[in-house]
């Protein structure tokens, strides 16, 4: 059974900082791209960040400077470090793992950044 499972959101001040977590199984997780999502109510989904199989990483301009992301091969896990966190960045964060035009999705765990 394909799982990506999201952890780590919640409610976190402006300046603050947060590790969001996705675990993969059920894929072989070192053939995907792995990548993370946001979508703010009433707003479309968009890529915050992607690191690719062999490890160059892209970053939505919103984030840059701001946002670190990482895989671990050895736990099938991708991470996103978000740094100085402001209320804009408030969204519900999803794990996305992509191969070709197959695309995979966790529930998404919410980030809510206060001012």
């Amino acid at each position: 059974q394909v799982q990506l499972v999201e952890s780590g959101g919640g409610l976190v001040q402006a300046g603050g900082s947060l590790r969001l977590s996705c675990a993969a199984s059920g894929i072989i997780f070192s053939i995907y791209t792995m990548g993370w999502y946001r979508q703010a109510p009433g707003k479309q989904r968009d890529l915050v960040a992607a690191v690719a199989v062999g490890g160059s990483t892209s970053y939505a301009d919103s984030v840059k400077g701001r946002a670190t992301i990482s895989r671990d091969s050895a736990k099938n896990t991708v991470y996103l470090q978000m740094n100085s966190l402001k209320p804009e960045d408030t969204a519900v964060y999803y794990c996305s793992a992509q191969l070709g035009l197959k695309s995979l999705w966790g529930q998404g765990t919410q980030v809510t950044v206060s001012s």
